[in-house]
């Protein structure tokens, strides 16, 4: 890479450090640096644009040059304060920090070691990358396991570790997958704001196949929440062969989006009776998969258990994705006479889940709907505060934010 600037501009968050009352570090917090709890420790987030180092890469590392990077509910989560002024978000966090983790790029440089997946070779540069969000260390128990999203050692891109919302960011090599199967099919622009997307797509596979299970063609499926984790859900259920895929969503410019990638059937939770539609849609068989991605337990999954107890399928399989303090109010009697499983799911690693969506969407997977408003680097922070309130846009994309 040849440039004669050494700082490049960036959306970086900063919070106070100020754990609530009670609250002790566990074993993997790091005092006033980072936490794997950040609504029970970070207060008052703050967003700016400030001018930081261009970061060189070490071994094994690559020099990656921002193309697109999307805005997630995870950024928005950090950024929003309760009343009590703490973070919504309530995972892993360190602050400062430069946000964005759905990101794509081209790789500009590369330290000694590091190899490309394709040719399991070292990058020549000029490659057309994206990347994982999540860094898993590959020598902790599960790691070894085949358990990478539960790396005990983990590190996340855009929340504990410096992001995407800047021109350049350095990553392990292991973490980069190849967009070229997507530019057979795809003009430049696109396969770079596909590869944005495929991140949280990657997210939305994991709960729905790896830890879901999967469904069979003609199964019936319940998509609690459009954000872009039910939206891809959605896509992937229906080229997964869902009879019908049953989206519960309030907001009619979401509903509207996900009626173009694959949903068969809205329903708006605040004006109709969600168990009452589902049961009327299948007519009365329910659905053999639910995700709860709205962040709502205490809201959404009781209207989830109800669908399971009164619906005619056995077997359902309710899937959580969503990240929220409040407890789920479980009642047990339901998963044991109907036969129904709870599952957790966390991050997109591992399974061969990165490769198996970017075929997917060079096979036909187009995720392209899902951007609705595309902006610039100095239009991030308020595009950031608005999501707080405003859900009326789907995937709020930064296009070349090193310009």
């Amino acid at each position: 890479m040849t440039t004669t600037s050494t700082k490049m501009r960036a959306v970086r968050l900063y919070a106070d450090w100020d754990p609530r009352p009670g609250f002790t570090l566990g074993s993997k917090d790091i005092d006033k640096k980072q936490t794997y709890l950040g609504s029970r420790v970070w207060r008052n987030p703050r967003l700016v644009i400030e001018e930081v180092p261009i970061p060189k890469p070490g071994p094994k590392e690559v020099l990656l040059e921002v193309q697109q990077c999307g805005i997630c509910g995870s950024d928005v989560h950090m950024a929003q304060a309760d009343k009590e002024g703490y973070i919504f978000y309530p995972g892993l966090t360190g602050f400062p920090c430069t946000l964005g983790h759905e990101l794509s790029g081209i790789v500009r440089d590369f330290g000694p070691g590091a190899k490309n997946k394709v040719t399991n070779k070292a990058f020549k540069g000029g490659e057309w990358v994206c990347t994982e969000e999540m860094v898993w260390c590959g020598s902790c128990q599960p790691c070894a396991d085949g358990f990478p999203n539960h790396c005990e050692r983990l590190d996340e891109i855009g929340f504990n570790i410096n992001g995407a919302f800047t021109k350049y960011i350095v990553l392990p090599d292991r973490l980069l997958w190849s967009l070229d199967p997507l530019r057979e099919k795809y003009v430049e622009k696109d396969v770079f704001r596909l590869g944005s997307m495929v991140e949280p797509t990657c997210v939305a596979y994991t709960g729905v196949i790896v830890r879901g299970g999967g469904i069979k063609p003609g199964d019936n499926v319940v998509i609690c929440g459009s954000g872009p984790i039910g939206l891809a859900a959605c896509a992937i259920l229906k080229r997964a062969g869902a009879a019908k895929v049953i989206l519960s969503e309030p907001e009619p410019a979401r509903a509207a989006v996900a009626l173009k990638l694959g949903a068969d059937v809205v329903i708006n939770p605040i004006k109709e009776n969600m168990k009452e539609r589902v049961l009327e849609i299948t007519h009365g068989m329910g659905a053999k998969l639910y995700l709860e991605a709205t962040g709502l337990p205490t809201i959404v999954y009781p209207q989830i258990e109800a669908c399971i107890w009164e619906g005619r399928t056995l077997n359902a399989t309710v899937v959580i994705v969503a990240r929220a303090d409040a407890k789920i109010p479980v009642t047990g009697e339901v998963l044991q006479v109907r036969r129904a499983q709870i599952v957790g799911t966390q991050g997109h690693s591992g399974d061969g889940t990165f490769p198996h969506v970017i075929q997917s969407m060079a096979a036909g997977l187009n995720m392209l709907p899902m951007i609705t408003k595309e902006i610039k680097l100095d239009d991030v922070p308020e595009n950031i505060i608005r999501l707080q309130t405003d859900r009326k846009e789907c995937k709020i994309s930064c296009s070349k934010p090193g310009e």
